[in-house]
Protein backbone atom coordinates (compact mmCIF):
# COMPACT_ATOMS: atom_id res chain seq x y z
CA UNK A 1 0.00 0.00 0.00
CA UNK A 2 1.34 3.25 -0.86
CA UNK A 3 0.06 7.21 0.84
CA UNK A 4 0.62 10.00 -0.54
CA UNK A 5 0.31 13.34 1.30
CA UNK A 6 1.16 16.59 -0.65
CA UNK A 7 1.58 18.60 2.12
CA UNK A 8 4.98 16.81 3.43
CA UNK A 9 3.13 16.26 6.68
CA UNK A 10 4.58 13.23 8.87
CA UNK A 11 0.79 12.08 10.08
CA UNK A 12 0.42 9.20 7.15
CA UNK A 13 3.61 7.85 7.39
CA UNK A 14 3.16 7.87 11.00
CA UNK A 15 -0.16 5.82 11.09
CA UNK A 16 1.18 3.26 8.51
CA UNK A 17 4.00 2.05 10.77
CA UNK A 18 1.49 2.17 13.93
CA UNK A 19 0.02 -0.55 11.48
CA UNK A 20 3.10 -2.50 10.86
CA UNK A 21 3.53 -1.17 7.44
CA UNK A 22 7.01 -0.39 5.75
CA UNK A 23 6.74 3.11 4.57
CA UNK A 24 8.38 5.54 1.78
CA UNK A 25 8.75 8.97 2.32
CA UNK A 26 8.69 10.90 -0.98
CA UNK A 27 9.54 14.51 -0.91
CA UNK A 28 10.77 17.28 -2.82
CA UNK A 29 12.93 19.10 -0.30
CA UNK A 30 15.56 17.77 1.60
CA UNK A 31 15.46 16.85 5.25
CA UNK A 32 11.74 16.82 5.23
CA UNK A 33 9.97 14.81 8.28
CA UNK A 34 8.06 12.76 6.19
CA UNK A 35 11.70 11.33 5.12
CA UNK A 36 13.06 11.53 8.70
CA UNK A 37 10.22 9.01 10.02
CA UNK A 38 9.97 6.20 6.67
CA UNK A 39 12.01 3.38 6.81
CA UNK A 40 13.26 4.33 3.45
CA UNK A 41 13.39 8.03 2.29
CA UNK A 42 13.10 9.24 -1.63
CA UNK A 43 14.37 12.48 -2.13
CA UNK A 44 14.03 14.10 -5.46
CA UNK A 45 16.00 17.58 -4.74
CA UNK A 46 14.53 19.47 -7.87
CA UNK A 47 14.95 22.96 -6.37
CA UNK A 48 12.87 26.15 -6.57
CA UNK A 49 9.89 26.26 -9.01
CA UNK A 50 10.03 28.21 -12.20
CA UNK A 51 6.70 29.74 -11.21
CA UNK A 52 6.91 30.82 -7.37
CA UNK A 53 4.05 29.17 -5.66
CA UNK A 54 3.54 25.97 -8.13
CA UNK A 55 4.06 22.87 -7.25
CA UNK A 56 2.85 21.42 -10.40
CA UNK A 57 6.07 21.90 -12.52
CA UNK A 58 8.91 20.39 -11.04
CA UNK A 59 7.94 18.83 -8.20
CA UNK A 60 4.92 17.41 -9.34
CA UNK A 61 6.58 15.93 -12.34
CA UNK A 62 9.37 14.32 -9.97
CA UNK A 63 7.03 12.80 -8.08
CA UNK A 64 4.98 11.23 -10.85
CA UNK A 65 8.38 9.56 -11.99
CA UNK A 66 9.17 8.26 -8.71
CA UNK A 67 5.42 6.41 -8.66
CA UNK A 68 6.18 5.08 -12.23
CA UNK A 69 9.34 3.68 -10.78
CA UNK A 70 8.08 2.07 -7.64
CA UNK A 71 4.77 0.68 -9.64
CA UNK A 72 6.87 -0.52 -12.94
CA UNK A 73 9.27 -2.56 -10.22
CA UNK A 74 6.15 -3.56 -8.49
CA UNK A 75 5.17 -5.19 -11.73
CA UNK A 76 7.88 -6.71 -12.00
CA UNK A 77 8.36 -8.02 -8.64
CA UNK A 78 5.15 -9.70 -9.03
CA UNK A 79 5.81 -11.37 -12.33
CA UNK A 80 3.86 -9.28 -14.47
CA UNK A 81 6.54 -8.85 -17.28
CA UNK A 82 8.52 -10.94 -19.55
CA UNK A 83 11.08 -9.08 -20.26
CA UNK A 84 10.57 -5.56 -21.04
CA UNK A 85 7.05 -6.67 -22.08
CA UNK A 86 3.73 -6.62 -19.29
CA UNK A 87 2.55 -9.73 -20.05
CA UNK A 88 -0.19 -10.08 -17.23
CA UNK A 89 -3.04 -8.75 -19.74
CA UNK A 90 -6.25 -9.92 -20.41
CA UNK A 91 -7.52 -8.14 -23.68
CA UNK A 92 -10.73 -6.88 -23.17
CA UNK A 93 -11.47 -4.38 -25.68
CA UNK A 94 -9.78 -3.99 -28.89
CA UNK A 95 -7.43 -1.68 -28.53
CA UNK A 96 -6.05 -4.14 -25.35
CA UNK A 97 -6.73 -7.00 -28.03
CA UNK A 98 -4.06 -5.82 -30.49
CA UNK A 99 -1.86 -4.80 -27.64
CA UNK A 100 -1.92 -8.34 -26.57
CA UNK A 101 -1.20 -9.39 -30.09
CA UNK A 102 1.46 -6.90 -30.53
CA UNK A 103 2.97 -8.64 -27.04
CA UNK A 104 2.43 -12.00 -27.94
CA UNK A 105 4.42 -11.60 -31.54
CA UNK A 106 7.11 -9.37 -30.09
CA UNK A 107 7.99 -12.21 -27.88
CA UNK A 108 7.72 -14.85 -30.15
CA UNK A 109 8.32 -13.98 -33.05
CA UNK A 110 4.51 -15.34 -34.50
CA UNK A 111 2.82 -13.39 -37.73
CA UNK A 112 -0.43 -11.51 -36.62
CA UNK A 113 -2.51 -14.34 -37.57
CA UNK A 114 -0.67 -17.16 -35.35
CA UNK A 115 -0.55 -14.95 -32.29
CA UNK A 116 -4.37 -14.09 -33.05
CA UNK A 117 -5.32 -18.07 -32.82
CA UNK A 118 -2.78 -18.52 -29.94
CA UNK A 119 -4.65 -15.68 -28.31
CA UNK A 120 -8.15 -17.09 -29.17
CA UNK A 121 -6.87 -20.26 -27.41
CA UNK A 122 -5.74 -18.74 -24.07
CA UNK A 123 -8.61 -16.69 -23.44
CA UNK A 124 -7.29 -14.20 -24.55
CA UNK A 125 -4.54 -13.75 -21.63
CA UNK A 126 -0.97 -12.70 -22.49
CA UNK A 127 1.16 -14.66 -19.77
CA UNK A 128 -1.54 -18.02 -20.69
CA UNK A 129 -0.61 -17.46 -24.25
CA UNK A 130 3.63 -17.29 -24.03
CA UNK A 131 3.50 -20.51 -21.60
CA UNK A 132 1.46 -22.12 -24.12
CA UNK A 133 2.93 -21.07 -26.74
CA UNK A 134 6.75 -21.82 -24.94
CA UNK A 135 5.67 -25.28 -24.15
CA UNK A 136 3.94 -26.16 -27.59
CA UNK A 137 5.41 -23.95 -30.23
CA UNK A 138 2.68 -24.90 -33.16
CA UNK A 139 1.87 -22.54 -36.56
CA UNK A 140 -1.14 -21.11 -36.99
CA UNK A 141 -2.91 -23.97 -38.83
CA UNK A 142 -2.26 -26.34 -35.30
CA UNK A 143 -3.47 -23.74 -32.99
CA UNK A 144 -7.00 -23.34 -35.20
CA UNK A 145 -7.03 -27.29 -35.29
CA UNK A 146 -7.22 -27.76 -31.65
CA UNK A 147 -8.95 -24.64 -31.19
CA UNK A 148 -12.08 -26.14 -29.54
CA UNK A 149 -9.52 -28.30 -27.47
CA UNK A 150 -7.60 -25.40 -25.93
CA UNK A 151 -9.82 -22.85 -25.34
CA UNK A 152 -9.32 -21.69 -21.84
CA UNK A 153 -10.98 -19.81 -19.59
CA UNK A 154 -8.22 -18.75 -17.00
CA UNK A 155 -4.49 -19.51 -16.58
CA UNK A 156 -5.84 -21.87 -13.77
CA UNK A 157 -6.55 -24.37 -16.63
CA UNK A 158 -3.34 -24.18 -18.05
CA UNK A 159 -2.21 -27.73 -16.09
CA UNK A 160 -5.50 -29.41 -17.84
CA UNK A 161 -4.11 -27.97 -21.04
CA UNK A 162 -0.88 -29.65 -20.33
CA UNK A 163 -2.70 -32.61 -19.60
CA UNK A 164 -4.97 -32.50 -23.00
CA UNK A 165 -1.89 -31.52 -25.69
CA UNK A 166 -0.03 -34.47 -25.00
CA UNK A 167 -0.66 -36.35 -28.21
CA UNK A 168 -0.22 -32.98 -30.06
CA UNK A 169 3.45 -32.63 -28.80
CA UNK A 170 5.15 -34.26 -31.78
CA UNK A 171 3.76 -31.27 -33.57
CA UNK A 172 6.03 -28.39 -34.53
Amino acid sequence: QVGLDSKGEPELVTYARQRGAYTIGLACTPGSDVGALADLDITVAVGPEVLSGSTRLKAGTATKLVLNMLSTGTMVRLGKTFGNLMVDLRATNEKLRLRANRIVREATGLDRATAGALLDNCGREVKTALVAHSSFPWSAEDYERAKPDLRLNSVNELPELLQMTTDYTDVT
